[in-house]
């Protein structure tokens, strides 16, 4: 199959392009010679299968990026268990499928790095998956993306159709979720930190010990490498995207206290689950074909804090009590 695929001149659709990872693609795609198509929900909705089907034959996307999920953090995934499996499964497979009937040429899936076992090899390999369970904090989401990641091998080995899957690790940065009921990591401790600088808060409360470690990519590094493999990648096995650096939790919470400027001493709850204890990714695979993140990450929280004072200041983002 050929690996190179040209942008110039092509349709491409970006399903779930008002979410952080749809709209950092749309800015990055804003700079290629193609034609970006994005549908409003209020025009589609993509658990109608019927409704996708028609959408998507009567606008012929040359390639599609499937950005669009229900995302959330351990809370949300916790409380929502139906609502995580149930509508990322439906969404998926409508639009796969719905791309496959429409005779789209190329199709990127974007999965997670949750799909991997709890417990799977550091940094994790690509062929870690399957290997063992999953961690259960997050397992709804991870089995609706697994499903989509073996559509698309299914579709690629049953009808030799171009569609590929990249996971990417914990992404941050412009346009995400800063709701404390339901985001992750870097937004509720840059919202927390920032209201505890406002209020004159002497400590910073953080769910778990501070001792797991995680990778963080900024979205607009993650849009790049998705268009990367959009052009450069046409391979079964799925590819990781990350930075291929973690720090534990304690290390990131004093990094945004920091960037944030507030005051307050952080304190772990250790009460609160931890989640998987370590999960770095391999990004060999990635960095092999050529590509390297932009942003560190101190440099990427700060620019995701200037992000949020602006949409704070517009009133897009409304504090209240921590």
């Amino acid at each position: 199959m050929d690996k190179s695929f040209d942008l110039k001149g092509k349709r491409i659709f970006v399903a779930g392009h008002r979410g952080m990872v749809g709209s950092a693609l749309v800015r990055r795609l804003a700079g290629e010679d193609c034609e970006i198509v994005t549908v409003a929900r209020s025009e589609l909705d993509l658990l109608d299968q019927a409704g996708v089907r028609r959408w998507m034959e009567d606008r012929r996307p040359d390639a599609v990026i499937m950005a669009a999920a229900k995302v959330g953090g351990i809370l949300a995934n916790d409380s929502f268990p139906v609502d995580f499996l149930y509508e990322n499964l439906v969404v998926q497979t409508n639009v796969i499928e719905a791309a496959f009937r429409s005779g789209v040429r190329k199709l990127l899936f974007l999965g997670s790095s949750c799909i991997y076992p709890k417990l799977a090899p550091q940094p994790i390999p690509e062929d870690a998956l399957l290997t063992g369970p999953l961690e259960p904090t997050n397992e709804w989401y991870a089995v609706a993306k697994i499903a989509g990641l073996k559509l698309c091998q299914a579709y690629r080995r049953q009808y030799g159709v171009n569609y590929i899957s990249a996971m990417p690790t914990n992404l941050y940065g412009p346009g995400d979720n800063f709701d404390l009921d339901s985001s992750h990591v870097v937004p509720a401790l840059m919202r927390k930190a920032h209201e505890a600088k406002l209020t004159g808060q002497k400590t910073l409360q953080v769910w778990g010990s501070g001792r797991p470690m995680r990778e963080f990519l900024h979205v607009d590094d993650a849009a790049d490498a998705f268009v990367w493999l959009l052009r450069n990648y046409s391979g079964d096995g799925q590819v990781n995207v990350g930075s291929g650096e973690d720090v534990t939790i304690a290390e990131l919470a004093g990094t945004v206290v920091s960037v944030v400027g507030a005051g307050a001493a952080i304190v772990f709850d250790p009460t609160k689950p931890d989640g998987t204890p370590r999960k770095l990714m391999d990004v060999s695979r990635l960095f092999a074909t050529g590509w390297r993140p932009k942003y560190a990450l101190r440099d990427g929280l700060k620019q995701t804090y200037a992000w949020f004072l602006e949409h704070v200041e517009k009133g897009d983002i409304r504090l209240g009590a921590v």
